[in-house]
């Protein structure tokens, strides 16, 4: 490939990089006094452990795994019917005006669209968010003084 005294070209490094490939080396590595070169990859076969460490009980679970996969979507589908009020913005979420307060609204709680369920706080400022919707609140996603993320459900109301 490269003769002593000069250093290698791209398409000699590329066919080096082939022909390393092709003889499956992970590892590569030359070094004269012009040039160091070395060349690495992960191997594949770091993956492959996990599955041929037991390759008969993933055979026998998987009989019984497309059974168990599907009966966790029926729960996910609880809350279809349900509208969410999620979180505008960043920031803490606040179920009372103050600590010493009542919450704004507790499950069971009938709003309207106008109807302040909550705080968030974002950068010290207290943000009222409405329900924007009417119905009943069934269900409260976030605890109080938990942070929430933009679009995060904070209540699921039932119309």
């Amino acid at each position: 490939m490269a003769a002593e005294g000069r250093s290698f070209d791209m398409d000699e490094l590329q066919s080096l990089a082939a022909l390393v490939n092709e003889h499956g080396f992970t590892d590569f590595e030359f070094e004269n006094e012009n040039i160091r070169v070395k060349m690495s990859k992960a191997a594949t076969v770091v993956a492959a452990p996990p599955m041929i460490a037991a390759p008969a009980a993933p055979v026998q679970a998987a009989a019984a795994k497309p059974a168990a996969a599907s009966a966790p979507e029926v729960p996910v589908d609880d809350d279809a019917d349900l509208h969410k009020i999620t979180s505008p913005i960043v920031g803490t979420f606040y179920r009372a005006p103050g600590p010493d307060k009542p919450p704004y609204v507790s499950e069971g709680a009938a709003v309207s669209a106008e109807t302040v369920v909550c705080i968030v706080e974002a950068m010290k400022l207290m943000n009222e968010i409405q329900a924007e919707t009417s119905g009943t609140i069934v269900k409260i996603y976030v605890q109080d003084g938990q942070p929430v993320e933009y679009g995060q459900p904070l209540f699921g109301v039932k119309g």
